[in-house]
């Protein structure tokens, strides 16, 4: 592999996921910015595949809103509005909050230690400063409950709406924003530990609305 191709870049298990994962992932953590011009040949070079994976990833990240294709067949980043924001948030909060509704009461003891494990990771890759990790970790969190509900359709939704919300946290990385995910995640949990499922479906559902409001005030301040 030459020297221009990115060092951490697998091919494994095909090229397409190989390329998909790459630029999801450079998406979600900001390094491909809103607005930012996607080039097949540029990104196929760095890379270091052919153009047709390139083109197939793109296609699948446009599919998940995290491209937008012009009518002249431009690629961009997808841009980040006040609008589309919010709106993401409150299709994310029904969504997750009705898949934790329904697998609260399937829970067994196995998920919850699964689920301090996962409260644990967050808080570990928030103190190491990896936003990326921390909400892959949080996401996992919301994934052990939505699952236990027995419903994949709801988790395949979940899934499409998580990636583009993780890039909103990318996009605020201020410190009250992640303490409202992590202080969120314990007190769930702690309520779960404790028997009060449904104080713990409330609660978590209070993860959203505060977000949603640091949301407007942070990542949107300057907007008329």
């Amino acid at each position: 592999m030459s020297e221009s191709r990115e060092n951490s870049f697998a091919l494994p298990p095909t090229r397409k996921e190989a390329v998909l994962r790459q630029l999801r992932g450079e998406i979600i953590s900001g390094r491909l910015k809103p607005g930012a011009v996607i080039k097949d040949a540029e990104i196929a070079a760095r890379l270091g595949v052919s153009i047709t994976p390139v083109r197939e990833a793109i296609a699948q990240l446009a599919a998940e809103g995290l491209i937008d294709i012009s009518p002249n067949r431009t690629r961009q980043v997808t841009q980040v509005t006040q609008k589309s924001a919010l709106e993401l948030v409150d299709v994310m909060m029904v969504l997750a909050c009705a898949g934790f509704e329904w697998g609260v009461d399937n829970l067994t003891e196995h998920h919850l230690a699964t689920l301090r494990r996962k409260l644990d990771e967050f808080a570990e890759h928030l103190r190491r400063g990896d936003a990326t990790a921390a909400g892959a970790a949080g996401a996992d969190f919301s994934t052990v409950v939505i699952m236990a509900s027995g419903n994949r359709e709801l988790q395949t939704h979940v899934d499409l709406v998580v990636t583009r919300t993780l890039r909103l946290l990318a996009l605020t990385p201020e410190s009250e924003v992640w303490n409202v995910w992590l202080n969120g995640y314990r007190e769930t949990l702690e309520l779960l530990e404790r028997g009060d499922r449904s104080g713990a479906v409330e609660r978590y559902r209070r993860i959203y609305r505060d977000y949603r409001t640091l949301l407007e005030t942070l990542l949107f301040r300057d907007e008329a």
